[in-house]
């Protein structure tokens, strides 16, 4: 009787035992696809944050540069255009708008980009990401 009472704890064992197998596999994969999407996602919002800021330094200096004493407006909109060139691609330099303005009672310089948002690495639809440098007139 004890013998028979082994074997079948045995064949419970092995039975258990083989109905487990390949699921590390399959759990590995499932939490590994998961972990890549969350880190993919991770990254592209950080190049997302990275590209709108380097578009509103870009704005905001060149508005600087064109509010210098001998500078014009064109001198802030190819400033400008020269910072985006020179820091992330061509293709969000395209819409560049510089025009002056009246911020509380201060004459003001405004330099706007209309970029592509970048949604899939670096491309994605356009004139989404709106971003405004201003800076201070000289009298």
């Amino acid at each position: 009787m004890k013998v028979i009472v082994e074997r079948l704890r045995n064949r419970l064992k092995d039975s258990s035992h083989s109905k487990e197998t390949g699921a590390a596999v399959v759990d590995f994969v499932m939490v590994g696809g998961l972990l890549t999407v969350i880190f993919m996602s991770i990254i592209q919002l950080m190049l997302v944050l990275h590209v709108r800021n380097t578009l509103i330094d870009a704005a905001a200096s060149g508005a600087r540069f064109g509010t210098l004493a001998d500078r014009t407006p064109a001198d802030a909109e190819a400033r400008t255009e020269t910072l985006i060139r020179g820091s992330i691609s061509g293709s969000f330099a395209q819409d560049i708008t510089v025009a002056q303005d009246n911020a509380f009672g201060v004459p003001t310089l405004n330099v706007t980009v209309r970029a592509p948002l970048p949604v899939l690495g670096l491309f994605g639809p356009s004139n989404v990401l709106v971003v405004t440098g201003h800076a201070a007139l000289q009298n």
